[in-house]
């Protein structure tokens, strides 16, 4: 579910609308000499008017305040003006007090009285406070969440062409909040504020196009999106305009582009960005391998809780690779991603305990966290599963759980589980003894053990030749048979 983009709760209303009786010619006057950057002048007509309690000019004033025109920056007299303003009916005071109390500028921050001001200014037709008190019923923050009137509010705002809520109701519609989930209205919505060139819905709709979301699917026309929101800084969209790169999605694969993407969004801090481009280092694309740099980078997203991250720092460190080999590292930040449920660093945490890497020896966890990344198909923990059964390694002895958990790992290809799998049926242990199935496991081990364990793929071979010289010569073409119609699963 996508998060809806908030920027409507900070943004203070900045242009001027005439309220009320004032004199004309020095307000005026004043507005001129604003807006030319003369704000001693307009500071010296407005404060008149503003003491003589004309709604507008004390709005300007506290506007004058909270931008430091003309006089310091000071968020409690802003604050004070705008509620001079506000309390004399002034929309745009009302949604510029809504903002201070948000923000707990001048104010301590509250967002009851935030809401509060905010709905004043919103049945005035005030467009951002219409927004506003929309993003505060989705979130709950001030009153009770309540999606439906969020949307009602969210569209008053959208159809006066308030692109951050055209933004938002957008995300309504496409998530299905207070209004039934439809993708073509979200990207009527999000099409709406990007033409604006509101930067989050030209985001979302390269989100859209990418997915095929109310639109057909379209790679080129989600990387045009993802640009348009990434040349304005979106972390989101370099980082996916990234993505795009690497994998030549809708752009000719370009990894010095892609690590560019990368590095922009990394270096606003965008975790995601941060983990790939620690990969673009690792594996030496777009840049020149640097395992030290792939270390900085994995920790930067790391630390903020991404399992790959942590899960690639834990290899690392077990490795040696941009870092002093350290067992206990490893096993630490494996530890991290194994938490959060990624299987690999699962694992990666089971065979370090299996072996005594960085801990003690310690069979009963082994089982634990190979149990856990089993249990999501990780072959090779199905795997070594399958072999802490045969050998009763943190469990009692059992053939029959033993052949259960090689079989997982085999049907995927894992050809030390085909080849245990094959022991198993030529001794008759856990199942039934069968030199047919046996032969099978043990031609498909054979074939699938790769150059770098020879020795391995020899054993294979030999038991292989074993079972077979046992065999009928219609079983010997039954096992062939199996073996070449086998296709992992």
């Amino acid at each position: 579910m996508r998060d809806l983009i908030k920027v409507g709760c900070v943004a203070l209303i900045l242009t001027l609308s005439l309220a009320g009786q004032v004199a004309a010619g020095p307000f005026e006057d004043a507005m001129a000499a604003d807006n030319r950057g003369d704000y001693a002048t307009a500071l010296q007509l407005i404060r008149p008017l503003a003491d003589q309690g004309v709604a507008v000019a004390q709005y300007s004033l506290g506007l004058m305040y909270a931008n430091g025109h003309g006089v310091p920056r000071d968020d409690a007299a802003a604050v004070r003006w705008y509620r001079k303003a506000a309390d004399q009916g002034n929309g745009s005071a009302q949604h510029n007090l809504g903002v201070m109390y948000t923000n707990g500028q001048g104010v301590p921050q509250d967002d009851v009285a935030a809401g509060k001001w905010y709905r004043k200014a919103a049945d005035q037709d005030v467009a951002a406070a219409q927004h506003n008190l929309g993003v505060m019923y989705t979130n709950g923050r001030g009153m009770p969440q309540d999606y439906t009137a969020a949307a009602t509010w969210l569209r008053k705002a959208a159809e006066q062409r308030n692109a951050g809520a055209q933004n938002n109701l957008g995300v309504m519609y496409e998530n299905g909040q207070g209004v039934p989930q439809d993708h073509a209205e979200a990207m009527r919505w999000y099409r709406k504020a990007a033409d604006q060139g509101y930067a989050g819905a030209q985001h979302n709709l390269g989100l859209m196009y990418a997915k095929g979301h109310g639109v057909p699917q379209d790679d080129v026309a989600a990387g045009k999106w993802y640009r348009k929101a990434a040349d304005q800084g979106v972390a989101a969209a370099q980082h996916n305009l990234g993505i795009m790169y690497a994998d030549g999605q809708g752009v000719p694969q370009d990894y010095v582009e892609a690590v560019r993407w990368f590095r922009e969004a990394a270096e606003q801090g965008y975790a995601g960005a941060q983990h790939n481009l620690g990969l673009m280092y690792l594996n030496g694309q777009g840049v020149p391998l640097d395992y030290a740099e792939a270390v900085r980078w994995h920790r930067k997203a790391a630390d903020q809780g991404v399992a790959a991250a942590q899960y690639n720092i834990g290899v690392m460190y077990l490795n040696g690779q941009g870092v002093p080999q350290d067992h206990a590292a490893a096993i630490w930040w494996s530890r991290k991603a194994a938490e959060q449920g990624y299987a690999a660093a699962q694992y990666n945490v089971g065979v370090m305990y299996l072996h005594g890497q960085g801990v003690p020896r310690d069979y009963a966890e082994a089982m634990k966290w190979h149990r856990k990344a089993a249990d999501q198909g990780d072959a090779d923990a199905q795997s070594n599963l399958g072999l802490m059964y045969a050998n009763g390694h943190g469990v009692p002895p059992d053939d029959a759980e033993a052949v259960r958990w090689y079989r997982k790992a085999a049907d995927q290809g894992v050809a030390r589980a085909q080849h245990n799998l094959g022991a198993m049926y030529e001794n008759g242990r856990g199942v039934s003894q069968d030199y047919v199935q046996a032969h099978k496991w043990y031609n498909l081990a054979a074939a699938r053990y790769p150059a770098s364990e020879p020795g391995e793929r020899e054993k294979a071979e030999r038991n292989r030749g074993l079972v077979a010289a046992k065999m009928t010569a219609a079983q010997f073409a039954e096992a062939q048979r199996l073996a070449r119609e086998w296709k992992p699963k």
